[in-house]
């Protein structure tokens, strides 16, 4: 009888373990020789392998754009000669330029610094387009234009990569405006009786 009763005891869920066979708490089917803290060691090498490649991935990526970002300014900065394009309605604004429509030839370039901003354009257009630009734009008309006169220094020429000859057929004045309005130097090469081949060059001075 002892022995039945034994062995109801020991298969009574509420009755606890005998001593020595009491498991630590939290522990309950936790293997043999399985150690706290140390249940995945191959976790820990992973999570300290990505500290420390992650942070030196984004510094090299970091690097890289910096580098790029650099040479690009490097690039743009050292660019110089006119784009064969429109410049801007809101550049021809500031320089005042107006240019007219149907005009071939059409190219500029911008240059700036902490002392001046300048504009340099080109285009071919009719007599008429130079007058209608000298009026509408600059308030003045062909009969300004000075034979002989070109404007445009050699400094300005070479930065636009312009080769002016300055031979016969060319007429140009100046417009000195107040500030903040640019000044205009304008110089036309006569091609022929329908075209002019027109240069600017539009100072700003802050």
């Amino acid at each position: 009888m002892s022995g039945a009763n034994d062995h109801e005891r020991s298969s009574d869920p509420e009755r606890p373990e005998e001593p020595g066979q009491a498991q630590q708490p939290g522990r309950a089917g936790a293997a043999p020789g399985d150690r706290p803290g140390r249940r995945h060691p191959w976790l820990t090498a992973i999570v300290v392998f990505l500290l420390i490649t992650i942070p030196a991935g984004y510094l090299v990526i970091s690097a890289l754009q910096s580098r790029d970002s650099g040479e690009e300014k490097q690039e743009n900065a050292s660019a110089t000669g006119l784009t064969e394009d429109w410049p801007s309605k809101v550049q021809r604004r500031i320089y005042d330029v107006w240019i007219p429509p149907w005009s071939r030839e059409v190219a500029y370039y911008e240059t700036n610094s902490w002392k001046t901003s300048t504009m340099y354009v080109q285009f071919l257009t009719s007599p008429e387009g130079v007058d209608r630009y000298l009026k509408d734009t600059l308030h003045t008309d062909s009969r300004a234009l000075v034979d002989g006169k070109v404007p445009v220094n050699e400094a300005e020429e070479k930065a636009a990569g312009w080769r002016l000859d300055r031979g016969e057929g060319w007429s140009g004045l100046t417009v000195d405006q107040k500030d903040p309005e640019p000044t205009v130097d304008v110089a036309v090469q006569w091609v022929d009786a329908r075209h002019r081949m027109v240069y600017i060059v539009s100072t700003i001075t802050p």
